[in-house]
């Protein structure tokens, strides 16, 4: 929920300017009307078929055809992943919702990121169930049931919230718009009901009751199934006007238009009017009233969730026994009508979610079964016609306990299956974690403690590969020899461990997304175990609320996560550790030492002592001098106007400070990659920060541990000021610390945290 921003009581209760209330009341009035009537919310029968024809795709589509649509309408675009571009659609980053619910790190007026619920990461699930409703469009209807499946808290409830809130918004829009009917039987003259005679009072051709007043409106019937205005014409008729629609179109009608029927209670009516009216059906339509409706769940309106619950879906009962409609015609009230309701009708023209399917005995959804096959479900009185796209979710305890019941045979056919592990990406992790729970934290938030709650929670969800699985088996063993930490790394930045020799590192660099995809089981592959987000949600929350620390500092996510891994009730803490996997306690290790690494870079360039440009320009240089050595080629010397030798001097200390055992053979692989770049880059200069980006690190570190002794000096300078106290060095500590808050978002409360810990980890004397 959006909250408003804090304000103050004015100084005045006096108002700067007089409001004229009427002439305000007067203007939302008259905007209110102008929507209505803009967005043709009351139509008559004929008029509805003027939209059909105009725009026949839009006004003649079933849920699957909507739903796919809705995809479509926000759009898509392509983002770079390390194991390659992927397709994302824009529906699941709730564009619709930005201005009510900002993205990650946008304020919500009081200095707070507001939260965001869009769906992080995951496109590999998007595109599955694209391509799911690309086939049953193709199909004529949704005639599979969509079961998502994986590990709890690996997003598929907010998979499906973000379609529910999707079609909500899509459903306002134009291309969007939804209609149903209602029977509407006007008050005649003395308060008697009209409709069913030949008197003056029955509707004359062309003439429709859809916009009478409320006043002269004595019965409306509605349609509970929000069934399509088309089905109320003949189904002979229907399907040529169908093929004239269709004609210039590349698809076919939908199967619940083609080959559909009214529900029951509106074919007893439409049959009652017919035989009333001698067969005339312009007549028949004058009674029809077509609504636009629009989808939302909190209406249960064509979005609907169904909890595990041990009952049907759907009932009966009779509406002609209601008083209210005791106004009904004769040959109606005669008439035994019933009316459907409960969640599947409630879900009819969009999406019903059966949120932990499985977990419901067998015997209350079997239904299903014949349902999915068939389009329609029985009830005691009648078939309930099913437009709905059905999405259900399930772990992977229950799933496999289906899949060895008697009955999983005659469901496999009708289920399409869709894997939907825990996230792998720390990146993608750590996204979650700044829109949905730092919002939640109502105090500063340090540096990096989100990045190190996702760095541990993906650590414990990844697995050492399986070599036999890799067609190629030298990729294999790479793969296999990587290191949780390793692992984790090249998933989310694409990096590979300087460890590897260079054309190792160019086929690990090159197939990430063969190591990421690896082949496994329905129940064996990485993200199938692990720490959710719905865990780290709890222990961020708890660490936040630590009276030792003035905010949200790593220190108290790393004890909690200490505690956290004595627990023996969560089963990713009892797998057996497999070379460094599965670890959780050394992975607390592994993210401190990881955050004290961030923090130690943050000291080193925020005292200002050397600027990172002075070892990109050494390096530059050194590339020059090895190239005209490598040629035969002497240097031109821009200071004497000679050309001279190259500096063997140079190049020597450049390759001590990278501990470069074999000169000769470094410098030529250095050549060698140079050129490659050159010949796919010829318009670009050589950026060596990309191309060497190790090389690059390694002459920081040799740079910053020529400056320890300065850095510890300035460090303590830090803390002391942090403390109050004014050291010999307190200027430059001081533009230390508005260096750390500038750049890397720190305060006092998280800079005393991470220097103190710095200082006694890495920094005693």
């Amino acid at each position: 929920m959006t909250e408003r921003p804090k304000t103050e009581r004015p100084k005045t209760e006096r108002p700067t300017k007089r409001i004229d209330v009427r002439a305000e009341l007067t203007r939302v009035g008259d905007g209110v009307r102008q929507r209505f009537e803009s967005q043709k919310r009351v139509l008559a029968f004929d008029e509805y078929l003027e939209l059909v024809a105009e725009h026949p795709w839009r006004f003649t589509r079933d849920a699957t055809r909507y739903l796919h649509d809705c995809f479509e309408h926000f759009g898509r675009y392509q983002v770079e992943r390390p194991w390659g571009r992927v397709e994302r659609f824009r529906l699941f980053d709730l564009p619709f919702a930005q201005t009510a619910e900002p993205k990650s790190g946008e304020s919500n007026g009081d200095g707070r990121a507001r939260r965001s619920d869009h769906l992080v990461g995951h496109e590999a699930l998007q595109a599955a169930v694209f391509r799911a409703l690309q086939g049953f469009v193709r199909e004529g209807r949704a005639n599979r049931l969509l079961l998502l499946h994986g590990p709890n808290g690996s997003a598929k409830s907010t998979f499906a919230a973000c379609l529910m809130r999707g079609l909500e918004a899509y459903s306002q829009a134009d291309e969007g718009a939804l209609y149903r009917f209602s029977w509407v039987f006007p008050r005649g003259e003395g308060g008697k009901g009209i409709g069913f005679s030949s008197t003056d009072g029955a509707p004359r051709p062309g003439e429709s009751y859809a916009h009478l007043p409320e006043e002269r409106i004595d019965a409306k019937l509605p349609s509970e199934l929000r069934e399509h205005p088309l089905l109320l014409l003949p189904l002979g008729e229907r399907r040529r006007l169908l093929e004239k629609l269709y004609a210039g179109l590349d698809a076919s009608p939908p199967d619940i238009l083609w080959n559909g029927e009214l529900g029951h209670k509106n074919q007893l009516v439409l049959q009652a009017l017919l035989t009333a009216y001698r067969g005339d059906l312009s007549r028949v339509f004058a009674h029809v009233q077509v609504e636009r409706w629009y989808v939302s769940r909190r209406f249960r309106l064509g979005a609907v969730t169904i909890g595990p619950q041990l009952s049907v879906d759907a009932r009966e009962r009779q509406i002609t026994a209601d008083r209210s409609l005791g106004s009904l015609p004769a040959s109606l009230s005669a008439t035994t009508l019933f009316e459907s309701f409960g969640e599947l009708v409630d879900a009819a023209g969009g999406l019903i979610e059966y949120s932990d399917l499985l977990k419901r005995p067998l015997d209350t959804w079997k239904y299903l079964l014949l349902a999915i096959e068939t389009g329609e479900v029985a009830l005691p009185f009648s078939n309930l016609p099913i437009n709905s796209v059905m999405v259900a979710s399930s772990n992977e305890l229950h799933l496999q306990a289906f899949q060895e019941h008697p009955e999983y045979a005659s469901f496999r056919g009708r289920l399409v299956l869709q894997r939907v592990p825990y996230l792998r990406d720390l990146r993608q992790e750590q996204g979650i974690y700044d829109a949905q729970i730092v919002p939640q934290v109502r105090r500063h938030v340090a540096p990096h403690v989100t990045y190190l709650a996702a760095l541990w929670a993906v650590l414990t969800r990844l697995r050492r590969a399986r070599p036999d699985r890799y067609l190629d088996r030298e990729l294999g063993r790479l793969a296999a020899d990587l290191t949780p930490l390793e692992k984790a790394d090249l998933y989310a930045d694409g990096k590979v461990p300087r460890r590897f020799s260079s054309d190792e590192a160019k086929l690990l660099g090159q197939s990430v997304s063969l190591v990421h995809d690896e082949p496994s089981g329905t129940f064996e592959y990485e993200g199938i175990v692990g720490a959710s987000a719905r865990e780290m949600r709890v222990l961020l929350l708890d660490a936040a609320a630590d009276p030792a620390f003035g905010c949200l500092a790593p220190p108290a996510l790393l004890d909690r996560l200490e505690l956290f891994c004595a627990r023996d009730d969560y089963a990713f803490l009892k797998v057996p550790v497999d070379r460094g996997y599965h670890d959780a306690r050394a992975f607390v290790r592994l993210a401190r030492e990881r955050w004290l690494d961030f923090v130690d870079d943050e000291l080193r360039t925020c005292t200002g002592l050397v600027d990172a440009s002075q070892y990109e320009g050494l390096f530059d240089q050194y590339v020059i001098q090895v190239s005209h050595l490598v040629g035969k080629e002497r240097v031109y010397n821009a200071v004497t106007g000679r050309y001279d030798d190259p500096d063997r001097g140079l190049m020597e200390r450049v390759e001590s400070r990278l501990g470069v055992a074999n000169a000769d053979q470094f410098r030529k692989e250095l050549m060698s990659a140079v050129a490659a770049w050159a010949i796919d880059h010829p318009d670009t200069k050589v950026d060596y920060k990309r191309l060497f980006p190790e090389y690059l690190e390694r002459l920081e570190e040799a740079y910053f541990a020529e400056r320890r002794k300065q850095i510890a000096a300035i460090l303590r300078d830090a803390l002391a000021v942090l403390a109050g106290d004014e050291p010999e060095g307190a200027e430059a500590a001081r533009q230390t610390i508005a260096r750390m808050k500038e750049r890397h978002g720190y305060e006092d409360s998280s800079l005393k945290v991470a220097l103190g810990e710095l200082e006694s980890a890495r920094y005693e004397q």
